[in-house]
């Protein structure tokens, strides 16, 4: 198959055609639809995309499975959806930009509410025809074709298969991967876990509370789903320690929840040795401790890339191997505004690939992502935290939109969500009772604040 089409409009029979770049994108969550949608609004420079889905449905980790483990189909179930979930981020900042959240819905959302207005995303923008469902990306691999004038013009074949196992490989001139990051466990090496005799699990195989009630759970980490899931436990009558290795949380915590130290090892008697040299007793170790990247159909090397548990290297601007510029990563990033990054980092990609934004040379992309990795590292960065933006993700999202020309975020995104970064820490429990309102690109109103209720309802 060509790696490109032709579109030629009847008034223009004759003349040249211009070749239209024709795009993979891999996956059809949150970032993949993305990609898709604003692909398809520029019909003069791509051909439509090809989205490969290895469910039968799109939202990604948005769409709920109380399946653990396997499918029934025998593949893997990659959502990390709990029952009870809710958004942590209101959809006043939570949104696409082009595409609003319904606005009677309150600030903060069950997820059922999020896969929803993801399916009235695909369904305005008509994306669904462009999906394939029920396919597994097998390999994404360079091919690289000299020219007659003797310049080098890299494709990519994308092999996949269907559920019956029917495999087909296409050709395309640049591939997006919107696979996401939280489908593959991270679970750190415990010294002596085998000794331990209760039950051992991660976040993602993590469903609802109800068969906690009333057992010992150790949860490890203390990030947002380690908080949060301990909230539902405690609420549920298990009695939780929260233990991670960070400074003890100052805010108030439910009755049912303690902290501790990091758990750093299981005796030979199955107790947890805890990093303070005290032990504790559990029915239950959970670990909330994060996801590894994860590409089984790339070849890493042959990229030029260093895939580890929490880190791809060297990615520029965070997205594309500098040995590969027309591979990208989209929503790699970490401790973002998910869904507006998304929009800011594909609609960079789409400028790169239409010649819009010029890049610098391999060696030159190399360098920048060299230097700026050591800026990181000598303000005490641990490695594995370097593709977490924090508070410098919107000078990223302003750098892409001035540099491919697209209208900037609204300060009102970055206000609202450093106001309620605040109130999460202040009130884990109470905060996602406030509602908000968007009153300009600059301010933002609190509609609705009843009296916080006591933690231990």
């Amino acid at each position: 198959m060509n790696s490109v089409s032709a579109a030629c409009p009847p008034s223009d029979r004759g003349q040249t055609c211009r070749k239209l770049r024709r795009v993979a994108v891999v996956g059809a969550g949150a970032s993949g639809l993305c990609a898709a949608r604003h692909i398809l609004s520029r019909p003069s420079s791509f051909a439509h995309p090809v989205v490969f889905e290895l469910t039968d449905h799109i939202g990604g980790t948005w769409c709920y499975e109380e399946h653990v483990g396997t499918l029934p189909n025998g593949r893997p179930v990659l959502s990390s959806m709990y029952r009870d979930l809710r958004t942590n981020l209101p959809k006043e900042v939570m949104m696409f930009p082009d595409f609003p959240f319904e606005p009677q819905l309150s600030s903060f959302l069950p997820h059922q509410e999020v896969q929803q207005y993801l399916q009235r995303y695909c369904e305005n923008f008509k994306i669904h025809p462009h999906i394939r469902f029920n396919t597994m990306v097998e390999m994404v691999k360079p091919v690289i074709v000299t020219t007659d004038s003797g310049e080098e013009n890299t494709t990519w074949d994308v092999t996949s298969s269907c559920l019956s196992g029917c495999q087909k490989t296409e050709t395309f001139d640049s591939v997006l991967i919107c696979s996401g990051h939280h489908s593959d466990p991270h679970i750190p090496h415990i010294p002596g876990i085998q000794n331990f005799k209760g039950q051992v699990l991660h976040s993602h195989s993590y469903r609802f509370a109800e068969p906690f009630s009333g057992q010992t759970v150790v949860i490890l980490g203390a990030k947002s789903s380690g908080l949060d899931i301990s909230i539902e436990l405690a609420k549920a009558g298990a009695k939780v320690t929260l233990s991670h290795g960070y400074p003890p949380l100052t805010f108030p915590l439910p009755p049912g929840i303690q902290q501790s130290g990091s758990v750093v090892a299981v005796d030979n008697a199955g107790c947890l040795r805890l990093q303070d040299g005290s032990v504790c007793k559990a029915d239950v170790l959970m670990f909330c401790t994060g996801y590894n990247f994860h590409y089984p159909f790339l070849d890493a090397a042959q990229l030029g890339l260093e895939i580890q548990d929490h880190m791809v290297s060297p990615l520029y601007r965070f997205m594309l191997p500098p040995a590969f510029p027309s591979l990208f990563f989209i929503g790699i990033c970490k401790i973002i505004c998910p869904f507006p990054n998304f929009n800011c980092q594909v609609q960079f990609a789409l400028a790169v690939l239409d010649g819009s934004v010029p890049l610098p040379s391999r060696e030159q992309m190399e360098k920048e992502v060299q230097q700026e990795q050591q800026e990181k590292l000598e303000k005490g960065v641990q490695w594995r935290h370097l593709l977490k933006l924090d508070q410098g993700q919107w000078e990223y999202c302003d750098t892409l939109a001035q540099l491919a020309g697209f209208p900037p975020l609204q300060p009102v995104v970055r206000s609202l969500y450093e106001e309620v970064w605040r109130q999460r820490q202040n009130h884990p429990v109470n905060y996602r009772r406030n509602n908000y309102q968007l009153v300009s690109a600059t301010r933002w109103e609190l509609i609705h604040s009843p009296e916080p209720e006591r933690p231990n309802v």
